[in-house]
């Protein structure tokens, strides 16, 4: 890791984004998920964890009035445990609060108490669950919220 930083994402960006997708879930997204995204959602915004031209790692969310809605996060396999996934969730929320946004929410499968615990240490808390909320295994998906931005 030499030059580590977090930018918005941008279509070139995307064949990149979809390894990191791969190496990161059971059931990842299409490119084409990615490409509605960057170029026909004007609610949503996605920024990379880039390492010297390397895109190491991505998180989107969805600004819908005054609430932002995280819809993925994920870090490269050899990039993990190094405090990305934090640097990455804080750039959105601070980015979310600069755009107006009051809360902000995610869904995090009932499973992951790493990501959990990282929610936690930013101030989400659990306010819900989805029931089978995962379609690739029917896992529940915890849906936490973090007020006051």
């Amino acid at each position: 890791m030499s030059e580590i930083r977090i930018r918005n994402m941008i279509a070139a960006d995307i064949d990149a984004v979809v390894e990191v997708e791969r190496q990161s879930f059971q059931t990842p997204w299409s490119r084409q998920a990615f490409e509605s995204e960057i170029l026909d959602n004007d609610l949503a915004h996605y920024l990379v964890v880039d390492d010297a031209g390397r895109v190491a790692g991505y998180a989107g969310m969805w600004l819908i009035l005054d609430e932002a809605h995280v819809t993925n996060i994920a870090i490269l396999p050899g990039y993990r445990s190094l405090g990305l996934g934090r640097r990455l969730l804080q750039v959105l929320i601070d980015y979310a609060k600069t755009q107006g946004a009051k809360s902000m929410t995610l869904e995090v499968r009932k499973s992951n108490a790493p990501a959990q615990n990282l929610y936690r240490e930013l101030g989400f808390v659990s306010r819900g669950v989805r029931p089978g909320y995962y379609t690739d295994t029917q896992e529940d998906a915890i849906i936490m919220w973090k007020d006051a931005l």
